[in-house]
């Protein structure tokens, strides 16, 4: 009988393409892609209950210790990406389920952020929709030499936004939880506490990693200090911003506008008030869609389902890493 492989949400159909899952036959595995949204736990563990390896897509599908204790044939998780704060790494270590990663995109969330803060900013989506409709020029957007940008979290991808920044002649403020001097030196950004950064900037865009300590970082406070004139970005995770907040802002008017790639839930549901909210850019979690990522993902995901079948995991997460 063969050894069974769900790969979840690949909502593009393409991830038959990005790796050869055929010649996993040569070890008894055969692949089954699921293109749609599996849903709540229970029809997830509904749809998986009777595969031993899943290659999970990013977050999209959460693998708590609820979801996890329900598939007893689950021995191999791959997940795209090294880290995963969907997947219960200890309940994984505690059922003998191995959790490996792959590596990532150095370039995909970095220039999604970029094209969404340059949408937003431009107004380029509702300028598309009016011309469509028959309409012409709408509201004038803004010009990014002499601005400023805050960012929030200063890792890989905030530098990276930061080097763009100052290709537009743009001032760069910069807060991160463990910034250093030698650290904003080194990508050319203004190192501020985290108030001065939403009093100053023009726009800020989010790049901090989900935890609980900083779940709903930015919130009524900050939108007030960002203002009128100011615009929020977000491609980092939905949590970080509260969004009630958010949403009442931009009914209200206290900000100019938000560009957001995440959200509190996803997919985002079409009762979602953010969906009607104005002034805002909004993409389904695009920031590393794109084929280069999708290679390295789905290639790497692969090669971790090779070595575990052969017996020796590679990329091991959590405390499965240490033995």
């Amino acid at each position: 009988m063969a050894r069974m492989l769900a790969v979840l949400d690949d909502y593009q159909s393409v991830a038959a393409g990005f790796a050869p899952w055929q010649e996993l036959a040569d070890l008894g595995i055969e692949a089954t892609f699921f293109p749609e949204y599996l849903g709540g736990e229970d029809a997830v563990v509904e749809r998986l209950r009777g595969f031993e390896i899943i290659v999970a897509m990013r977050e999209r599908t959460p693998f708590p210790r609820s979801v996890l204790e329900r598939l007893p044939n689950l021995r191999l998780l791959v997940t795209t990406g090294m880290r995963n704060a969907a997947i219960d790494l200890a309940a994984a270590d505690d059922l003998g389920v191995v959790v490996s990663g792959t590596a990532g995109s150095a370039g995909a969330a970095a220039e999604l952020s970029w094209a969404l803060l340059m949408a937003t900013v431009c107004g380029i989506p509702a300028q598309d929709a009016s011309l469509r409709a028959g309409g012409w020029q709408l509201a004038p957007g803004i010009e990014l030499g002499g601005r400023t940008l805050g960012i929030l979290g200063l890792g890989r991808i905030g530098a990276a936004m930061a080097g763009y920044a100052r290709a537009f002649g743009m001032e760069v403020l910069a807060w991160s939880p463990h910034m250093t001097a030698e650290r904003a030196v080194e990508a050319g950004v203004e190192a501020v506490d985290r108030q001065e950064l939403f009093d100053r900037a023009d726009i800020v865009s989010v790049h901090l990693r989900l935890t609980d300590e900083y779940r709903g970082v930015v919130g009524v406070d900050e939108l007030r200090r960002l203002g009128l004139h100011g615009y929020l970005i977000n491609t980092a995770r939905g949590p970080l911003v509260d969004e009630a907040a958010l949403v009442a802002a931009l009914e209200q008017g206290l900000i100019a506008g938000a560009g957001l790639d995440v959200y509190d839930r996803e997919p985002l549901p079409p009762e979602s008030a953010l969906l009607r909210a104005p002034h805002t850019v909004l993409t389904p979690h695009i920031g590393y869609v794109t084929q280069e990522a999708y290679r390295i993902f789905y290639g790497e995901a692969y090669d971790d389902v090779r070595a575990w079948a052969s017996g020796s995991p590679i990329r091991v997460l959590g405390r499965g890493a240490e033995g």
